[in-house]
C-alpha cells in the first residue's frame, strides 16, 4: 500500500488487514480483533493494523462514531504471551519495539477526535481492559468479566491500567484490581464506572445502535474539543508514565521473574 500525498481515508478492502476487520458503514466505522483462536490477544501485526484503521477513521468525514469489538467469546485478553515467550523475553530491544507499537495503537485510538464506544463481547483481560478504557463508552455483555493478571505474569499493567484505573474507579478500587487479581462482573463493573451498561447478550447490539445513533447526531467538532477536553486527566497520566514504564518493561524482559511466569502460564494451557 503506497503512502497517499494528504490524508486519504481507504476502502477498508485496499487495506490488507490480517487481524483485525474493519468495516465503514457511515456514520458508524467498527474495528473488530479477529484472534478468536487466542481469544483476540494482539500481537504485533494486530497493533499495529488497529492503529492504521483508527488512523484511516480519524480522516474520514463521513464517520462520526467507532466501535471497537472483538471475535468470538472474548473481547480482548491482552498480549499474546506466545509471542512474547518467542520473540520478547531476554530481549528488551524488540520488546521496547513492541511497546512503541502498542503506544501507538493507544495514542491514535484515544486521539481519533470521534467518539469511540467498546461494545465488550466476553471477557476483558489485562490489555484488553486497558484498550477498552481507551474509549469513550463501554457496553458489556452482562455474563462476562473483567481482569488483570499482570501481577501473576510479570508484566505491570503499566499500560492504562495504573494510569487510569484510579481517575475512573477511584484509588481503592484501582488496586484492588490491579494488585488482587480478581475477576471484576459486568454488574459491578457497571457499578464501579468502569463501563456504562451491562446488558444481556441480546440486547447488546441495541445497546450499541442507540449509543451510536444519539452520538452521531452531535455536532463532529464540538464533540472532538470535548473529547480533548475530557482527556485532560487520561493524558496528563499517560504522559507522564507510558515513557519510563516503556523503558522499565523492556528492561524486565531480561529478569527471571517475567520468563518464569510467562512459561509456567503457557505449559497450564498446554
Amino acid at each position: 500500500m503506497t503512502e497517499p500525498t494528504h490524508p486519504t481515508p481507504r476502502d477498508p478492502a485496499e487495506l490488507g488487514f490480517e487481524t483485525i476487520v474493519y468495516c465503514k458503514d457511515a456514520p458508524r466505522a467498527t474495528i473488530t480483533l479477529n484472534r478468536p483462536e487466542v481469544l483476540n490477544a494482539f500481537d504485533f501485526r494486530m497493533l499495529r493494523e488497529l492503529a492504521r484503521a483508527c488512523e484511516d477513521a480519524s480522516w474520514d468525514d463521513s464517520i462520526r462514531v467507532v466501535v471497537v469489538t472483538g471475535t468470538g467469546r472474548a473481547f480482548c485478553v491482552g498480549a499474546d504471551l506466545k509471542s512474547w515467550q518467542a520473540d520478547y523475553l531476554g530481549r528488551p530491544g524488540e520488546y521496547w519495539k513492541w511497546f512503541g507499537a502498542f503506544k501507538d495503537a493507544h495514542d491514535r485510538l484515544r486521539e481519533i477526535g470521534k467518539p469511540t464506544i467498546a461494545r465488550i463481547n466476553g471477557i476483558c483481560v489485562g490489555g484488553g481492559n486497558e484498550l477498552q478504557m481507551a474509549c469513550d463508552l463501554a457496553v458489556m455483555v452482562d455474563d462476562a468479566f473483567i481482569r488483570h493478571v499482570g501481577p501473576e505474569h510479570g508484566s505491570v499493567p503499566a499500560g492504562g491500567a495504573t494510569q487510569w484505573l484510579p481517575v475512573m474507579v477511584g484509588d481503592r478500587r484501582a488496586r484492588e484490581i490491579l494488585l488482587l487479581c480478581e475477576q471484576i462482573p459486568a454488574a459491578k463493573a457497571a457499578e464501579w464506572g468502569l463501563i456504562n451498561r451491562a446488558v444481556p447478550a441480546a440486547e447488546l447490539d441495541g445497546a450499541v445502535d442507540e449509543l451510536v445513533e444519539s452520538l452521531a447526531r452531535k455536532l463532529p467538532q464540538t464533540v472532538r474539543y470535548t473529547k480533548h477536553q475530557l482527556n485532560f486527566w487520561r493524558d496528563l497520566a499517560w504522559h507522564q508514565t507510558v515513557g519510563h514504564a516503556r523503558d522499565w518493561l523492556a528492561l524486565s524482559m531480561a529478569t527471571d521473574e517475567p520468563a518464569e511466569a510467562v512459561r509456567s502460564f503457557l505449559e497450564r494451557r498446554g
